[in-house]
This record gives C-alpha cells, structure tokens and sequence, in this order.
C-alpha cells in the first residue's frame, strides 16, 4: 500500500471513529434528539427516547444496553409523554436538564431536573454504568441533581431507597399504570420506618 492510501485509510478510520462513537454526556451546546442515544462508557445502560408496548407516545428513558426489549428502568417524562417525535433534551441557561418539545412553533417543556442552582452554563448530564443519569457541574464537579432521586419502577444495584435524613428527600418506586404506560401507577415501594444516607 503506498503512503498516501496509507494516511487516506487512517484518516478516514479516524473520523469514523471520532464522530460514530457513542457519547455519554450531553453538555450546553449539546441538543438531544428524538432518535440519539447516550450510552454509558461500559456500555450497560442507554437513554433515549422509546415507545413502550403498542404505545406511539414518546419517553424518554434508561434501559439496559444490551437487553433493550422491556429493560427500562427509568423513564423522565412518565406523566407528560409525547406524540411525535419532535422532542429533544438540553441544557437549559439555569444549568438545567429539559426536555423540550415543538408544539405549533412553540417551544413547551415537558420535564426538567429543576435542580437548585444559580445561573449556569458549565453544567453537564452523563449517564454513568450504574445507570444513575447525573448532572453536575463540569469545573467543581458538584452534583447538581441524579435520577436515582427520583426512581420510577425499578430498583437497580447503588440505588437507595427511603428519606435522605440530610436533605429529608423521600426516595420510593412507583409502578407504571400498564405495561404501554409508564405513567405513575397505583402502587408504590417505600422504606417506611428506616432513615438512609
């Protein structure tokens, strides 16, 4: 192989790799479509949008990477699901997660972290290999907000359950109404009497 079919071909392996690789951050300048996926860098866990069931309405949630069919184990807008796919997650100018949605040339929110904080344009999501979604802030890497606060049907390894006796958070599982509805059920999972960290 001659020396510039050499570099062409390495070149070209380069930028396929560079700009296929699965990503598992969404930062400010970042929009999350309809159709995207962040995976975590082990390759465990997924987000993204889905449809359970026979449902046409769109989610967006965690699912085990390598066993998609009904493996969700956590879903964002569970009560505010969407009918086309016209949805994207960002980074909103208060360093928030939102998921956003065009609806006759408006922009409507459907769901968001709502963490606490002050403006800023430094906050990142990452989906880690435990399946906990997170968002912090990228400099002092300061939590911002994690999905494993806010679990929906599904308990998995390093969640915790029961009220966080410094921030007094109630951590609980919720059923979903059906298996093409994931939206908040009639049953739930609590730790009642014990207190976790």
């Amino acid at each position: 192989m001659n020396f510039s079919r050499r570099i062409s071909y390495t070149l070209v392996q380069f930028f396929v790799l560079r700009f296929c690789s699965s990503l598992d951050t969404i930062s400010k300048t970042q929009l999350f479509r309809d159709g995207d996926v962040l995976i975590s860098t082990g390759e465990k866990f997924a987000l993204g949008f889905f449809s359970p069931g026979k449902s046409n309405y769109r989610y967006v949630g965690i699912w085990c990477h390598k066993v998609p069919e009904n493996s969700v184990v956590w879903v964002a807008n569970r009560d505010n699901p969407i009918n086309d796919t016209s949805g994207f997650l960002s980074i909103d100018t208060h360093g928030n997660l939102v998921m956003l949605h065009e609806d006759n040339d408006q922009t409507v929110r459907l769901w968001s972290t709502n963490a606490s904080t002050s403006s800023t344009n430094n906050s990142v999501a990452r989906l880690l290999d435990s399946g906990n979604l997170v968002l912090f802030q990228k400099q002092s890497k300061k939590l911002l907000w994690q999905s494993f606060d806010d679990p929906t049907n599904t308990m998995i390894s390093y969640m915790k359950l029961g009220i966080d006796r410094r921030t007094w958070l109630k951590r609980f599982l919720t059923s979903w109404k059906s298996e093409d509805d994931p939206g908040t059920g009639n049953y739930t999972y609590n730790i009642a009497s014990d207190f976790l960290v």
